[in-house]
C-alpha cells in the first residue's frame, strides 16, 4: 500500500484548498450561520460547475470517474476551512451507494442529477441493524414508509433521502411527498441535522434499490471515512493556528512557543494529526480499491474521533481564554469536531465493533 498522492490527486487537493480558502470568508461556518439551508448556495453552484459533485461518479452519468480517495481530499479541505456543505451527505453517502447498488435506470436518473448539483441526504438506520425503527411495507405496488430518523444532515435542503428501513430494500424518498415531516434540531455543528418523520409515505417501486442492509453498510463506511478526512483537515488547521499563536503571544517577555511545555503540546498535536491522516487515508484507499475495509474503517473512526478531539483540547490549552471567545474561530472547530466524533458511530461504538470482530468481549 502506497499512500503517496498521485499528481492528479495533488492537483485536486491544491485546487480545492485554493478555492475553499478564498471562499471561507463568505461561505465558512461563521458566514452562513444565519442561512436557513446551512451552507452557501453560491459556493455549491460553483463547486457543481467545477465538477466536484461528479468527481467520483461514472462518466456515463455526467461524472469524472475518479475514486473515493479523491472525494476524501476535497472533504478534508472543507474541514480545514470550516466550509459547511451537503457535499458529504449528497455525493459520498448517496452518490457512491447508488453507483454500486442502483439499477441502470436509477443511476441514470439520480447520479446525473447529483452531478448537476441535486442535494440529497442518507438515512442508514441504526448501527445494530434495526433500521432505527423505520419500517417499509409493500402495498398496492408501492412501499409505505413509517418511522422516525434522527439527526439527518441537511434534510431541510435535500430533495431526496436515501432511506434504509429495518428490512427490505433501500428507498429513494422524495422529500416533497405527503407524510414527510422535517423538524430542525438545536445541535452543535454546522450540518443542520433534522429529525425526519415518515407518516405513511408512499414510495413507488422504481425508487426501491435491490439491496437493503448492504446499502446501509456502504453509507456507514463511506460516511465514517469521509468524516475522518474532514476531522483531519480541521485538526491540521487547529494545529497551524496554535503554532502561529504560540509564536506571536508573549509572556514573561518572550513568545510562549519558546517554552518547552508549549512545544511539547504542539508536538503531541502534530503526532495526533499525522497519525489520524494515515489512518483515514488507509481506510479510504481500501474502500477505493474495493477491498474489505470494515476493520480499517472502525480503527480510523475510533482513533481519529479521539485524537482530533485531543488536538482541539490542547489547542484551547495553548490559546487560553481567547480560544473560547466568539470572535476567535477555535471554538467553531471544537464544536464541529464534537459533532463529527459522534457521526456514523462514536469511538466507543467502533472500538466495540473491532473487539467483536476479533472475538474479544465488549
Amino acid at each position: 500500500m502506497d499512500l503517496t498522492l498521485t499528481e492528479d490527486q495533488e492537483l485536486i487537493r491544491s485546487t480545492a484548498r485554493g478555492l475553499l480558502e478564498s471562499r471561507s470568508a463568505s461561505a465558512g461556518a461563521r458566514a452562513v450561520a444565519d442561512e436557513p439551508a446551512g451552507y452557501s448556495a453560491a459556493l455549491w453552484k460553483e463547486m457543481t460547475g467545477l465538477g466536484w459533485t461528479g468527481l467520483a461518479l461514472p462518466e456515463a452519468h455526467g461524472g469524472l470517474g475518479a475514486g473515493f480517495l479523491e472525494l476524501c481530499l476535497v472533504v478534508e479541505e472543507m474541514g480545514r476551512f470550516q466550509v459547511p456543505s451537503p457535499f458529504l451527505s449528497t455525493v459520498v453517502c448517496c452518490g457512491l451507494p447508488l453507483a454500486r447498488f442502483g439499477t441502470g435506470a436509477q443511476q441514470a436518473r439520480w447520479l446525473g442529477a447529483i452531478a448537476r448539483g441535486r442535494v440529497m441526504s442518507a438515512v442508514p438506520g441504526d448501527w445494530d441493524g434495526t433500521g432505527g425503527g423505520i419500517t417499509a411495507v409493500e402495498r398496492d405496488g408501492a412501499y409505505v414508509l413509517d418511522g422516525t430518523a434522527p439527526f439527518v444532515p441537511y434534510a431541510n435542503a435535500a430533495e431526496d433521502l436515501l432511506v434504509v428501513p429495518g428490512d427490505g430494500p433501500a428507498l429513494l424518498v422524495d422529500t416533497a411527498s405527503p407524510g414527510v415531516v422535517r423538524e430542525p434540531l438545536d445541535t452543535i455543528g454546522a450540518d443542520r441535522p433534522h429529525r425526519v418523520r415518515f407518516d405513511g409515505v408512499s414510495v413507488p417501486r422504481d425508487r426501491a434499490l435491490t439491496a437493503g442492509r448492504p446499502v446501509a453498510e456502504a453509507i456507514d463506511a463511506y460516511g465514517a471515512t469521509a468524516t475522518c478526512a474532514a476531522m483531519v483537515g480541521a485538526a491540521q488547521r487547529v494545529l497551524d493556528m496554535t503554532v502561529a499563536y504560540a509564536a506571536e503571544r508573549e509572556q514573561f517577555g518572550r513568545p510562549i512557543g519558546g517554552f518547552q511545555a508549549v512545544q511539547h503540546h504542539c508536538a503531541d498535536m502534530a503526532v495526533d494529526v499525522l497519525s489520524s491522516r494515515f489512518m483515514a487515508y488507509e481506510a479510504g484507499w481500501r474502500l477505493a480499491e474495493g477491498l474489505d475495509a470494515a476493520a480499517e474503517v472502525s480503527m480510523a473512526k475510533a482513533w481519529v474521533s479521539e485524537a482530533c478531539r485531543r488536538v482541539c483540547d490542547t489547542g484551547h490549552q495553548v490559546h487560553g481564554a481567547i480560544g473560547f471567545t466568539h470572535e476567535h474561530d477555535l471554538h467553531l472547530f471544537s464544536g464541529q469536531m464534537a459533532a463529527w466524533a459522534l457521526s456514523f458511530g462514536d469511538a466507543d461504538h467502533h472500538w466495540d465493533r473491532l473487539a467483536g470482530g476479533l472475538g474479544l468481549p465488549t
